[in-house]
């Protein structure tokens, strides 16, 4: 007679650990990806290197106190925007969403590996600068300090990751970065992340609550006591409304191409 064995099947892996293990994996690939990886975390930490400690030293380490709030959230802009709207449009270019979706995995997952990724980069381009800043410029804050600005960094990088997802919707790989970067470098400008805006012409700095990056700078330096003044409530709700109107407008887009 023949016996069957009943050989019990594996437990299906819980949400949980698919939703890690897919953040866990686009990590390590974009941190094995160069053309990404060396431009997100060196660019930041050269530009404040040759600005806030080489080229101002002369300043008792003003600059280096103030770029060390501005160049962190001009880091995890790179890190948000880049790293969802070039992978999104490229990958959305060559079908693999459509591949995706095809898995018998959370619907959320693959966003969310995104996510993590840009928070884990944010992280680690604010360890860079901070330790730049406290061993090369100078510059001394309170623990509280050091922890709001890594704190306003990893979770200021959602409406950057937004609006890089839509763009990753509207174009395809090849066009991604030319459109980001038509983005990034003007609203970087624009925002008082380079320079100061009281070093900028009025027009600019009447323009700049316009950007995102500004609101974002002002939270960053108010830790630092170098803010311009204003609602921290209104910065953080423009960040809030910022972040949902991209995600809402992203979501359509990908509901209707795919």
């Amino acid at each position: 007679m023949n016996t069957i064995a009943n050989v019990a099947s594996p437990a299906p892996p819980s949400s949980l650990r698919i939703y890690l293990l897919e953040a866990r994996h686009e990590f390590v690939r974009m941190l094995r990806t160069p053309s990404f990886a060396l431009p997100v975390l060196l660019f930041p930490a050269l530009f404040y290197t040759l600005f806030g400690l080489v080229l101002n030293r002369a300043d008792g380490g003003m600059a280096a106190r103030y770029l060390l709030a501005t160049y962190g959230v001009f880091g995890i802009m790179g890190a948000g925007m880049f790293g969802f709207g070039v992978v999104v449009a490229m990958e959305r270019e060559r079908g693999f969403l459509a591949y995706k979706r095809a898995l018998p995995m959370p619907p959320g997952a693959y966003l969310f590996a995104k996510m993590a990724m840009a928070m884990l980069f944010s992280m680690l381009i604010s360890a860079l600068l901070a330790v730049l800043a406290g061993a090369l410029g100078g510059v001394s804050l309170a623990p509280w300090q050091w922890l709001s600005l890594l704190a306003i960094n990893v979770a200021g990088v959602a409406p950057f990751c937004a609006m890089g997802l839509f763009v990753g919707t509207l174009v395809g790989g090849q066009g991604a970065p030319a459109v980001l970067n038509l983005l990034y470098l003007p609203m970087a400008f624009l925002s008082g992340l380079w320079l100061p805006l009281k070093m900028l012409p009025p027009v600019f700095a009447a323009m700049a609550p316009a950007w995102p990056p500004y609101h974002l700078s002002q939270l960053a330096l108010r830790v630092v006591k170098m803010d311009g003044g204003g609602s921290m409530a209104v910065h953080v709700a423009v960040l809030v409304a910022v972040t949902a109107l991209f995600f809402a407008l992203a979501r359509r887009r990908l509901q209707r191409t795919g």
